[in-house]
């Protein structure tokens, strides 16, 4: 098959939860546990790290993966889903997987898949680390796609967990509360491994305590270790001062990112202890790991998406912050930068709750309202409805690339132009 074949079968042959929703889902780890048997347990023939959490899990990874990189690792990332490219979710040193290994793995195990009747993202999870195994990466930065305790990615065995926060999302499939959702994510928590919890949360840190307990898994909330100011903000990336939360001692002065929003400081404070821990199981990485790795995440691991420059006049912007606490994030972040007026260009998909994100979003602000290229994507004109019943200054377009035409043909002089809404929106126009 051709790569484009591959990836039609991929798409329309297998339940994909991007594109479907709830239809895709399993119940079980069955599936994947048959799959990797099938290919002889390539997830046992590296060393991984484990991320899960609402938001920030991507962000995580590819700082990870980046200082990994600089250390001399040969490492992997997995991720999901992808912007432009499915290769985007297999990587080893920023290298995307090769057409030809997508191609192969796919036909070399038709049947496998016929026999057992795989969803999208287990054959990709298998793919991933069929891939992993076979290119002998030194270490492989795992992101979990949904909850965590029947995520496909769940069969690792890590040398280090991560959960980065818990917040509202994909209720229908985690619980409605948050210590429900908290539950789900801590079934990454395994026996006697660390985890580290990057942002401390009252109403769900008892829920990590008593599984950490269970598991007899040693348990560190990254902010009671480290203390992280931004000393400097901007579009080309944050500087940052890093002190011991104990002794408060400066561990890192001057740190710079190129990554920007301000929600990357709660991010980075469980990298910085993720590294910690990972020298304490001998994987040595030095300071100048650290501050090579994060001045150049986008480049060594390939990182887009997260508030991404696409265009210089007029400013145009894009985030794929998309449920409740990741849009209050970017609502915050817009607000810290200078325009004269906003456009936004905005698509959803239909199981979201659109009139509270919209209720978030500003209010002076244009909106430009699209359908995401998925059957899942909320329409247009339903979504248009719900901004005019708002009260916003909204109009619908048949495309994401219209809308986004649009939005920047009306902007004048110290205008600004913000994509977002959906990864998949963001995905169209990068």
């Amino acid at each position: 098959m051709t790569y484009q074949a591959t990836l039609d079968y991929l798409y329309s042959q297998l339940p994909m939860y991007q594109r479907v929703g709830a239809a895709a889902m399993k119940k079980d780890l069955n599936n994947i546990l048959a799959l990797c048997e099938a290919l002889n347990n390539p997830h046992q023939k590296f060393k991984s790290i484990h991320i899960a959490g609402t938001n920030g899990k991507g962000s995580t990874a590819h700082m990870l993966s980046a200082i990994l990189q600089s250390a001399g690792l040969k490492t992997g990332l997995y991720t999901s889903p992808h912007y432009k490219d499915f290769r985007e979710r297999i990587k080893i040193n920023g290298q995307l997987i090769s057409e030809a290994a997508v191609i192969d793995f796919v036909d070399q195990h038709k049947d496998l898949f016929e026999s057992i009747q795989p969803s999208f993202f287990e054959i990709t999870v298998a793919m991933a680390f069929h891939h992993f195994a076979h290119q002998q990466v030194d270490i492989a930065v795992i992101e979990t796609g949904l909850g965590g305790r029947l995520d496909s990615t769940n069969i690792l065995s890590p040398i280090l967990s991560l959960i980065t926060n818990i917040s509202y999302d994909h209720q229908q499939f985690l619980g409605d509360t948050l210590p429900e959702i908290a539950g789900e994510k801590a079934g990454i928590i395994k026996e006697n491994t660390p985890v580290i919890i990057s942002e401390r949360q009252a109403a769900v840190q008892y829920v990590f305590k008593d599984v950490a307990e269970q598991k007899n898994a040693p348990l560190y909330f990254a902010e009671d270790y480290i203390h992280i100011e931004a000393a400097e903000v901007s579009l080309s990336g944050n500087v940052y001062r890093v002190a011991d939360s104990q002794t408060e001692d400066i561990l890192f002065d001057n740190l710079q990112t190129d990554l920007y929003g301000s929600y990357q400081q709660k991010n980075l404070g469980g990298v910085l202890h993720a590294v910690k821990i990972l020298n304490e199981e001998n994987i040595s990485v030095t300071e100048l790991d650290i501050r090579q790795g994060l001045r150049q995440v986008k480049s060594l691991a390939n990182f887009m998406g997260r508030w991404q420059k696409i265009a210089d006049y007029p400013l145009t912007l894009c985030d794929s912050g998309h449920n409740a606490a990741g849009l209050k994030q970017v609502v915050e972040q817009l607000s810290q930068l200078p325009y004269r007026r906003l456009h936004m260009v905005i698509g959803m998909v239909k199981d979201k709750d659109h009139d509270k994100v919209i209720s978030m979003l500003p209010e002076d602000a244009v909106y430009h309202i699209a359908k995401p290229d998925i059957p899942r994507g909320m329409d247009a004109v339903l979504l248009l409805k719900k901004f005019k019943d708002a009260g916003r200054d909204a109009y619908a377009y048949s495309s994401v690339p219209i809308a986004l035409r649009v939005a920047q043909t009306l902007s004048e002089e110290g205008d600004l132009v913000f994509v977002g809404g959906s990864i998949f929106v963001v995905g169209e126009v990068l």
